[in-house]
């Protein structure tokens, strides 16, 4: 386990520590907490990736020659 030292202003710690006690709880104890919290949150990037990978297992089958031709995209050249 490592341990840090953190900065903060004397009304935050004041803040903190009444907070810890409402929760029998210490201050360290608190940012042991939130820390761990904010280190489990999945980010945006490892979110997209996930989904980009489900995605890509879920396509079973493709073909570029299945494509329309640009005509039949368009619709062109289909009505007398």
């Amino acid at each position: 386990m490592k341990n840090i030292t953190v900065s903060v202003d004397d009304d935050i710690y004041r803040r903190a520590r009444m907070k810890a006690a409402e929760q029998d709880t210490s201050v360290s104890a608190l940012v042991r907490q939130f820390l761990s919290e904010i280190a489990t949150i999945e980010t945006e990037a490892e979110r997209l990736r996930r989904e980009e990978a489900v995605l890509r297992a879920s396509v079973k089958l493709f073909r570029a020659g299945d494509r329309l031709s640009r005509d039949k995209l368009h619709d062109r050249g289909l009505r007398e």
